[in-house]
Parts: structure tokens; sequence; C-alpha cells
């Protein structure tokens, strides 16, 4: 396992917090209430433990499949279902979406190799992830990867907790399937908008793993 880079500043941030907390306790007070000051330590450095499992990047065996779309993120399946999308195909689309919870791993992986055709980000609200309109409403990041003649959608949704969506990727560069391209912290949710009639792999409420689980296979 290694730690994302996204994630230093903000761990090293908790560690000053982290060791100020117990440094002004245990100079000041632990003589007068040692038992506390173990108390506070240790669930100090619970929130930290926790903290840097936000930014963590566990070793895996990513999946590599022609006609496979892979897991962009890891999560839970919480929408299967046809949609009309507004933004850039203007027409109905088949909708998966991974809910990502605190205690997922958070980097966003390529579910194809293609061509990057579409990159937009878009300013939004901070609605809960799982919110019929925060596909739409809160703060997103989309992008169109183009493979033949399929394209698919990849949006980066923040959440109530998500407030800072970080995306690689540029119109018109290469991408490799389970190739890493972008980060949300916090955890929030991913969207996929594939072809109508595109065969879908999992069901609702799966948990699902980034670079590992097919989430649908594309026609040949």
């Amino acid at each position: 396992m290694t730690i994302h880079r996204e994630g230093y500043k903000s761990i090293a941030i908790g560690a000053l917090i982290f060791g100020a907390i117990n440094f002004i306790y245990f100079y000041f007070f632990s003589a007068s209430n040692a038992w506390l000051g173990y108390i506070l330590f240790f669930a100090t450095l619970f929130l930290l433990l926790f903290l840097i499992s936000f930014f963590r990047i566990p070793k895996r065996a990513l999946t590599i499949s022609e006609n496979a779309i892979i897991a962009p993120a890891d999560g839970k399946v919480v929408v299967i279902e046809e949609t009309i999308d507004p933004e850039y195909f203007k027409d109905k689309r088949l909708q998966i979406s991974i809910f990502m919870s605190p205690a997922n791993v958070h980097v966003n992986l390529n579910p194809i190799s293609g061509t990057v055709v579409y990159n937009q980000y878009h300013k939004g609200k901070y609605l809960v992830a799982w919110h019929p309109k925060s596909s739409t409403d809160n703060e997103r990041h989309s992008v169109v990867l183009r493979k033949g003649n399929t394209e698919i959608l990849v949006k980066q949704i923040a959440g109530a907790l998500a407030k800072r969506i970080v995306n690689y990727l540029q119109v018109g560069q290469k991408v490799s399937q389970t190739q890493e391209f972008g980060f949300i912290k916090f955890g929030s949710r991913v969207d996929l908008l594939l072809p109508v009639g595109t065969k879908v792999n999992v069901e609702l409420n799966q948990a699902v793993q980034g670079g590992v689980t097919v989430i649908a296979t594309l026609q040949p």
C-alpha cells in the first residue's frame, strides 16, 4: 500500500494538529488528569490514522479487458437506470453510479482505454452523494472517453463532505484502462453514462473495486 500524493498536505496538517493537541495537554494538564490524556491521545491517533486511510492506494491485480468497462472507483452500486443526459450526449443513456463512502479508496481509474474528447468542470452544490439530483446539481467533473465508435461519460461528483475533485485528463489525451485519472477527497460518487443496451455485469448494492470489477461489457 502507498499514500496518494493528494494526501501529503492533508496528512501533514493532521499530524501537526495531532502533535500540538497532545503536546499542549500532556505539558500543561497531564499531572491532574493523566487518564484523560491517554483517552485524548488514542482518540486523536485514531482520527489521524483514519485521515491517512483516505489517501491509501492498495496493491491490486488490475483487470485489463478489451470489451470490458472496469469500475472507475471503489464503492457500492447505487443506480442502474436509463436516463437523459443533458450535458453531452443530449439523449438517453444507461447510468451506473458508484457511491464512495469515507472508508473506500478514493483514487479514480479509467474504465476503458481510449481518447479524451470532452473534459469539463462544473461548479455546484454539495448535496449528499446519494441524492437523485447530485448528478446534475453538485460540483462535478465530466470526462468523455472515445474508443472506436463508442463514447462513455465518466462523472466525478462531490458530496456533502467531498469538496475537492481532482482530474488529471486533457482533451486529446490518449489513456489506458485502469490508469489513474483523478481523485475525489473524502468520498463521494462516480457516474458512468453508457450506450443504451450495454450489457451490465453488476447489480444494485453490489460492492465493487476500482480497476478490478467489470461493470459492463461493450458490444464487439
